[in-house]
Order: structure tokens, then C-alpha cells, then sequence
């Protein structure tokens, strides 16, 4: 089973959502799953995994069997394997068992590192990395993943979900 998770943030909570599919080019997920936090620490440059790992603990915490691997909305690392990003503090927090790739939309500066990934038609490329799985690996599973448009058809479904 894999797991895609995404968080979106109101006024007074967060919201995360969990969709378990049964593989890379799974149509649709086999198990939605919610949770409502109360909000989280105001965002701090460097420490976005603060605000986002309790809300994604919460959601796989609610999951009862194992998984093959989890996607996030974000970089794995942020910086050439050595600094840590959201993906490779979820990483260490799974105990170092579950890999977590990375799926970014936006490039920045010194992400070099990344493998872009071009869908569909797209020009704009998605930027994959991951842990506990090799990154070239991981951008083409996430290449071959259901959808004809740029973004995969369960990380957008993921998105929406959250964002209620």
C-alpha cells in the first residue's frame, strides 16, 4: 500500500489528508482518511517541518498496515542530501522503515539536487527526492503515476481533500 498526504491550514486548526492507493498507477485511492489539529506554530523559515510532521504523524497513525512508501507535497531535503526537509524529518519519525518521496511544484535555489519530472504536456517539471528510495527511482514511479496533466491524479485529489 502508499500513502499520498497533504496539509492545508485555516485560521484555528489544520487540516491533513491521507489517501492509501494500491499502487504507482493506481485511478483512485482505496481509503481516505482526516484529521483537524488545532493551528499549528506560525510558519519559521528552516522549520516548516515543525508545523507539518504532527499533522502528518496523526494521519499515518490512523493507517494499519504497512506501507510501501509516502509521498508528501515538499522536498525531502533541502539542500544537496545534507540539510533536512519535511521528507527526511518524516522519515527518521517512521523509525527510518517507510520511504518518502518528495514532490515539489516549485524549484528553488539550490535544489539542483532534485530530479525533474515532466508529465503530460507540461513544460514546468515536477521536482522529485526521496529517502529510502533511490531519487531516480522514485521520479519515475512518480512519472508513470495516473493522470494526463502535470501534477499526478491522487496528489491533486490529496490537495483538494485537504483543503475540504
Amino acid at each position: 500500500m502508499l500513502a499520498c498526504v497533504d496539509v492545508h491550514y485555516q485560521e484555528h486548526e489544520a487540516r491533513g489528508a491521507l489517501l492509501l492507493f494500491a499502487d504507482w498507477a493506481a485511478t483512485a485511492s482505496v481509503e481516505q482518511r482526516l484529521v483537524h489539529l488545532p493551528a499549528a506554530a506560525e510558519y519559521q523559515p528552516g522549520h516548516f517541518y515543525e508545523r507539518e510532521l504532527p499533522v502528518l504523524l496523526a494521519l499515518l497513525a490512523q493507517v494499519d498496515q504497512p506501507l510501501a512508501a509516502v509521498l508528501i507535497d515538499g522536498y525531502v531535503w533541502l539542500g544537496s542530501a545534507a540539510e533536512k526537509g519535511l521528507g527526511a524529518h518524516l522519515y527518521e519519525a517512521l523509525g527510518r522503515r517507510v520511504p518518502v518521496v518528495g514532490v515539489a511544484k516549485t524549484a528553488f535555489k539550490g535544489s539542483g539536487f532534485a530530479v525533474p519530472v515532466l508529465r503530460g504536456g507540461a513544460t514546468r517539471p515536477l521536482y522529485v527526492t526521496a529517502v529510502g528510495m533511490e531519487p531516480d527511482v522514485a521520479a519515475e514511479r512518480v512519472r508513470t503515476m495516473h493522470g494526463s496533466y502535470r501534477v499526478p491524479t491522487l496528489l491533486k485529489e490529496v490537495d483538494r481533500l485537504s483543503r475540504g
